[in-house]
């Protein structure tokens, strides 16, 4: 009878090892799936380069499949203080380029300092901030981090925060 029970007690000991790594490699796999692409964390983040902007000039850029307009604003560019981001002691206004109206993407009139949306005839200063039409509310800000003089677009850095505190 111990022959038969010690056969019987390793084969038990035996399936349930087998079945302890099947488990084991199962959940593995599992979280795998779960987790997120390398592609579509890189598509998370943005790197705009400041450098080159001049004072007055508006720089297009994409974030998750938003466009983004980044503006360097010049001395006759009204300045907003809970709006602007300063880099380097140039004022820049970031935002989502889409009009809190409809979606639609407004442009830029350097003659009026202004975002025109076409669409419903909504306006914006340039900070982005609603002043006639229809649209409800400002453009939104993009979470956004400083680093150097480089914006990286997708991380929320200090900046950012103090502005989303101000706002």
């Amino acid at each position: 009878m111990t022959v038969k029970q010690s056969r019987r007690d390793f084969l038990g000991m035996a399936f349930s090892g087998v079945a302890a790594v099947g488990g084991v490699i199962s959940l593995g796999a599992m979280k795998r799936t779960w987790d997120p692409l390398p592609s579509v964390e890189a598509a998370g983040f943005t790197i705009a380069d400041l450098s080159p902007l001049q004072n007055g000039e508006l720089m297009t850029t994409q974030w998750r499949g938003k466009p983004i307009f980044i503006l360097k604003k010049s001395a006759s560019i009204k300045k907003n203080e809970s709006r602007d981001v300063v880099v380097d002691d140039a004022s820049y206004t970031v935002i989502i380029a889409l009009c809190t109206h409809l979606g639609c993407i407004p442009t830029w009139a350097p003659s009026s300092q202004q975002f025109k949306c076409a669409c419903h005839g909504g306006e914006f200063d340039a900070s982005g901030i609603n002043t006639f039409g229809p649209p409800p509310s400002p453009m939104v800000i993009p979470p956004f981090k400083i680093d150097g003089m480089r914006l990286v677009l997708g991380e929320e850095g200090p900046e950012y925060k103090k502005l989303v505190a101000k706002g």
